[in-house]
């Protein structure tokens, strides 16, 4: 069984050149079944954390998320990212004392996100937000990754040279990897992973066939598949409950 230090400088060297897919897993089950299927790392998901729980994304505590993510270490050999959302917190000393909580379950790599919740960030503060993290994440292991993610899509009208900008201020924050989930036109993708380089950037995908080959030819690192994997199986456990339910008399 690999050590936390060895899984950390596994999934830095993961970064450093080619391309991998990195799918989210949300119980205990799914962290296991991915890995049997032998993907090199697997990534948590909020939305299918919060499912999993009977609520919706977003729903779930500081606390039960420490827990979850605690469980996902515990449940596989593999390097874990961990999708931390706005790291419980609003101001830069917040997101310090959350994430230092967050390193502590064994990650590899977590999250920030630049959404409140209820309002995007103005940029000034969603650097220092990253900053904060970077030095959190540095007095206990530097090793530990740390993913700058603009929640593009929460605000109608914000264009890809925004996200990109933003995308840009994080990365010279300290972010080591850049992610902007919803910029998938590839010519925009092109420009976030040359404005941001040599720094890997991840790419979301809900579709599962030889269109990822595109971003991976782009000089996208990594790919991510957010809820989609947890929603196809509850979309399939719902229609089997369905059908079981019709056969009630």
């Amino acid at each position: 069984m690999p050590t936390t230090s060895e899984k950390r400088a596994a999934f830095r060297k993961l970064h450093e050149s080619g391309f991998f897919i990195i799918p989210n897993a949300w119980d205990g089950g799914s962290a296991v079944r991915l890995a049997k299927l032998g993907f090199k790392a697997i990534a948590s998901t909020s939305a299918g954390a919060a499912w999993a729980a009977g609520r919706d994304d977003g729903q779930l505590s500081r606390d039960e998320v420490l827990d979850h993510l605690g469980m996902l270490v515990a449940a596989t050999d593999l390097p874990v990212n961990a999708d931390f959302e706005n790291g419980f917190a609003d101001d830069p000393a917040g997101v310090a004392a959350n994430v230092a909580l967050a390193v502590d379950t064994g990650i590899a790599g977590l999250s920030i996100e630049d959404w409140s919740g209820s309002v995007m960030y103005d940029l000034g503060l969603a650097v220092e937000r990253i900053a904060a993290a970077r030095a959190a994440i540095d007095a206990i292991d530097p090793a530990v990754m740390l993913i700058g993610r603009n929640e593009n899509f929460r605000v109608p009208g914000m264009t890809a040279k925004v996200s990109i900008a933003r995308a840009v201020a994080y990365a010279e924050a300290g972010a080591d990897c850049l992610f902007v989930p919803f910029i998938l036109d590839l010519g925009a993708v092109a420009e976030l992973v040359s404005a941001v380089a040599p720094k890997p950037v991840n790419v979301v995908i809900h579709d599962y066939d030889a269109s990822i080959r595109a971003f991976a030819d782009l000089g996208v690192r990594r790919c991510s598949v957010g809820g989609s994997l947890a929603k196809r199986t509850w979309t399939a456990f719902d229609e089997a409950a369905a059908a079981l339910r019709r056969c009630e008399p």
